[in-house]
């Protein structure tokens, strides 16, 4: 299994290769990918190697075929059927963001405890209330569900998600969800990051 520090920096590579594909440039070398994205270009070969992808030498990784690997393997060619949990601010931004289905994640509703918004449509996509979730997620044979509610609601929100059949859940709430261990979460705390850059701003 790849460790998670590599399947991380993979995305880099392949923003990077994207822009070179546009630019009509056939092959890269991982020291050119290593002055761009600030990675040793060892650190670049070893990632690669779990692709089962290999450059030739003096020449470098043929820049089509590594993006289409790079696409396969992080699966953002397959589409995930996914809803958003809290339509308000942060969640109708994800809604809106149509760039997210070209890396494979089709959002198709979302959900929200507020009468202002349940049985609407905001950004195209139906909203429905909160009590649904576990019967919809069933209906619509939902993979992920995307967390963006208030902190006090994340888990049992969670918990309704995995009792409707998601498998995957995107947390960007501060608290730790708990989940079953064939769950998979990922935590993405704005909150955190702010903390970081702030910390990192000091003196």
């Amino acid at each position: 299994m790849i460790p998670e520090p590599a399947l991380r920096r993979l995305p880099w590579y392949l923003a990077y290769v994207g822009i070179l594909r546009e630019r009509n440039v056939e092959y890269v070398s991982s020291t050119q990918i290593s002055r761009e994205l600030k990675v040793d270009a060892s650190q670049i070969a070893k990632d690669l190697s779990f692709l089962d992808i290999k450059g030739k030498t003096r020449i470098g990784y043929e820049v089509r075929l590594l993006e289409h690997k790079l696409e396969e393997f992080l699966g953002f060619k397959r589409q995930h059927r996914a809803v958003i949990v809290g339509a308000g601010s942060l969640g109708g931004a994800l809604m809106q963001d149509s760039g997210l289905t070209r890396y494979g994640l089709e959002i198709v509703a979302g959900f929200d405890n507020d009468a202002r918004l349940a049985g609407t449509r905001k950004h195209g996509l139906p909203v429905y209330d909160s009590s649904e979730i576990v019967e919809r997620c069933r209906e619509m044979q939902i993979g992920i569900g995307i967390i963006t509610v208030p902190v006090e609601h994340a888990q049992s929100v969670a918990d309704r998600l995995i009792e409707g059949g998601v498998k995957a859940i995107w947390n960007f709430t501060p608290i730790r969800i708990s989940t079953p261990e064939d769950v998979v979460i990922s935590n993405t705390s704005i909150y955190a990051h702010l903390a970081v850059m702030y910390n990192r701003m000091k003196g």
